[in-house]
């Protein structure tokens, strides 16, 4: 069966508390949940990530090479900053969607530039915890139509 990872990056373990004027009520264990059992109706298995530490996501990016067919990746706040989390998507070739709970593009200027657009398939954003269950339909029907699911 084909395997995604959801990674998500700095903060993300504080949903459901940090701002939820912003980010919503939700939890980032009810984000997983909810993935897994998405994931499982589209014929996908998961695994989930997270961490406040750019050098250990970057290495579950490399670990992912061989083990996934694609990556959802919230980067937080690193995807104004981190041009090593855009080089290592690049690197390993995997199909990877980048999410957001809020509109990035809505929000403070310096939050309009991503890096890990230039790495990914497209971008959600601004749809709360929903996007992650946009971004698991968006990469089955990719990975579906190039034959890799």
């Amino acid at each position: 069966m084909a395997s995604i990872l959801v990674l998500n990056g700095p903060n993300l373990n504080l949903l459901g508390t940090r701002q939820p004027e912003v980010y919503g009520a939700v939890t980032l264990a009810m984000v997983e949940s909810a993935c897994a059992d998405h994931a499982a109706k589209l014929g996908f298995e998961i695994a989930c990530l997270q961490s406040n530490h750019e050098g250990a996501l970057i290495d579950a990016i490399h670990d992912a090479k061989g083990r996934h067919q694609g990556i959802i990746l919230n980067a937080g706040a690193y995807t104004h900053t981190s041009i090593a989390l855009m080089d290592a998507l690049i690197s390993v070739g995997i199909p990877a969607v980048e999410v957001h709970l809020s509109n990035i593009h809505a929000r403070e200027a310096f939050r309009h530039t991503s890096y890990i657009s230039k790495a990914a398939l497209g971008q959600i954003c601004g749809f709360g915890a929903q996007g992650y269950l946009l971004a698991l339909d968006a990469l089955s029907a990719h990975l579906k139509s190039a034959g890799t699911a």
